[in-house]
């Protein structure tokens, strides 16, 4: 019979001495234990050299190199951790393509994990495109084939059924702060890739460590594999998950349910966040949670917090460029793609239009369910969503809400005709090009006539899904778009004047949101905290970025942006009596920042 963890730990942890055997994110609080400025540990040369939260590489002191084993291992000169950076950077950037730089990076990740976090927070901009979108989805494309030993995470597994609980206590770690889990089943817009799908939640947990400082031992990522039902990865001899079709819904449920029962007895305090699962489980697994346990989704929360502040600062440019005051709930907006993103960013949208009318004291606020269905036209395979076009019954559950009763339409571009809406959302997953050339100029002709400027989100990930380019977005809008992607673009020169592209990166969200449960002790994350966050993150945009044309800040400045991100979800915690803690003396923000962990060399002698 398994033992309840906690009682484990307290077991395990009753001396001091018995303390110091346990390596320091082994310990039930997960901290090293301080002697002064010293960190304590038993363990010695190789040991020590092999341990990625331990390893210091060349920036042992001579004393350290001494004391514990060290002599002879590592070379002679001691370097700091700014001239290690500086030799990671000039070796990184010699790396032949970005599929390359993703697997320096994870070499670095795996032998020095406070040096690869410095690292990612001294160079962001340059990196994060390369632990996460777009380069993941190729790392994750060839997961399998350049997976190494290294233990990051847990696979939990069909087969295994009746064995999760086990399967959380091989974990070492006796508090785990945040998880994030994936069954791989749509990965980006790359489809079902199966276990290799667990790219998603390493790279995810890496952006929380440096964006929002969660001490790197306390995050667990985990793929629960199922199967796959892509050919080409079940047949590759590489392959190394299951190869095995996916299950009914009612078997996969039943797992899902054994894998976040045996999470939540193990930790129980634990924030998990649903990735990348297919459209139909991922609201599946939201209703089932969400108003229960302390979750979210990203793909269809995160994703809708972003792209709502995107939306929030355009309108910010709006109102700069002479147009009169644009109001959130005077928008109209259609959506290339109703899936989780799609729906997902809809819905908040519509969430924020009620809200910013009853700020407004509005006299006779209007519904969320009028916004819906008023204010949104939503185009998936079929044409746009309508009560008239004879699939209702059939229809996914998650679109119900956005019916209309216009007769039917069959095209994006004929809504643009027709509806002439404001704002341009992709989130399809369709090969590029979605935004055809006719549909920009058309989008920018109608919005002109009307004193504004055409807003385009182009959000689908990675780059070859984008729904148009950045160049094809100011090309055809006589440089007047106010334009997002999901993936990076460079800037580019049209006419003699260059235009920037913001990233529409759930990382400016989904870490503060996160963090802001986490550290005020939230009994659940609600809705109104992905609004707070829009409108912490669209607030933080400065006006000379918005006079570029960008709707998001500097990455630069990630660590700012998450706490007051974070902030805006403490306040909704108190505000809607979710927590139970007081105001620290030094107010929320600065506790907050206080609280961030940074990657550091610990003194060991």
């Amino acid at each position: 019979m398994l033992q309840d963890p906690r009682t484990i730990s307290k077991q395990r942890h009753t001396t001091h001495e018995e303390t110091e055997v346990i390596a320091p994110w082994l310990q039930e609080e997960h901290q090293p234990v301080a002697l002064g400025a010293q960190t304590l540990t038993r363990l010695r040369g190789v040991d020590i050299m092999r341990d990625p939260f331990l390893n210091k590489g060349t920036a042992f002191t001579t004393r350290e190199r001494e004391m514990l084993g060290l002599r002879g291992l590592i070379p002679p000169t001691q370097f700091s951790i700014g001239e290690q950076i500086h030799r990671q950077i000039i070796a990184f950037r010699k790396q032949p393509n970005n599929l390359a730089k993703y697997i320096f990076l994870e070499r670095l990740h795996n032998r020095n994990e406070t040096l690869y976090y410095r690292f990612l927070l001294e160079h962001i901009e340059e990196t994060m495109p390369i632990v996460y979108t777009p380069t993941v989805g190729q790392a994750c494309l060839e997961f399998s084939d350049i997976y190494r030993s290294r233990v990051r995470g847990l696979f939990f597994t069909k087969q295994d059924r009746g064995h999760f609980r086990e399967i959380t206590m091989n974990w070492p770690q006796h508090r785990i702060d945040i998880i994030v889990i994936t069954d791989g089943s749509r990965i980006l817009g790359l489809g079902d890739l199966g276990i290799n799908g667990m790219g998603i939640p390493i790279g995810k947990l890496a952006l929380y460590v440096a964006a929002a400082g969660f001490q790197p031992w306390r995050t667990l990522p985990i793929t629960v594999d199922v199967g796959t039902n892509t050919k080409a990865i079940k047949e590759n001899p590489a392959y190394i998950g299951l190869q095995d079709d996916r299950p009914d819904d009612t078997t996969f449920y039943e797992i899902m349910d054994e894998v976040i029962q045996a999470l939540r007895w193990r930790w129980p305090m634990a924030c998990i966040q649903f990735e990348d699962f297919s459209n139909e489980h991922a609201f599946g697994l939201l209703d089932r949670y969400f108003p229960d346990i302390l979750c979210f989704n990203d793909d269809i929360q995160g994703t809708a917090s972003v792209a709502l502040a995107g939306l929030l600062a355009s309108l910010r440019i709006q109102k700069g460029v002479g147009a009169q005051e644009q109001k959130l709930r005077n928008q109209r907006i259609a959506f290339l793609g109703a899936g989780s993103a799609g729906v997902g960013v809809a819905d908040l949208m519509a969430l924020g239009m009620y809200l910013e009318a009853v700020a407004d004291d509005e006299a006779d606020p209007k519904t969320i369910d009028y916004y819906r269905k008023n204010n949104f036209w939503l185009v998936d395979s079929k044409g746009l969503v309508t009560s008239t076009r004879g699939d209702k019954d059939r229809m996914q559950a998650h679109k119900i809400p956005f019916l209309r009763d216009d007769p039917p339409i069959g095209s994006l571009e004929e809504i643009i005709d027709q509806c002439k809406p404001t704002c341009l959302v992709g989130l399809a997953g369709l090969p590029g090009g979605a935004f055809s050339v006719e549909m920009i100029k058309k989008h920018y002709a109608n919005c002109k006539a009307d004193g504004l400027r055409p807003i385009i989100f182009a959000l689908s990930n990675p780059t070859s899904k984008a729904e148009c380019t950045a160049e094809e977005a100011y090309r055809h809008s006589n440089g007047e778009a106010i334009f997002a992607a999901g993936s990076p673009f460079d800037p580019i020169e049209i006419d003699g004047k260059t235009y920037y592209t913001g990233q529409g990166n759930n990382m400016y969200v989904f870490p503060g949101i996160g963090y802001g449960a986490y550290v005020c002790k939230a009994e659940r994350i609600t809705a109104p905290m992905f609004y707070a966050a829009a409108v912490a993150l669209s607030v933080q945009v400065t006006e000379e970025e918005l006079s570029k044309g960008l709707v998001y800040p500097k990455l630069s400045n990630i660590r700012q942006i998450t706490a007051r991100v974070a902030k805006a979800v403490v306040d909704v915690s108190l505000d809607n009596k979710i927590t139970t803690m007081k105001t620290p003396p030094e107010g929320w923000l600065q506790y907050i920042k206080n609280q961030m962990w940074w990657p550091h060399y610990e003194n060991y002698i």
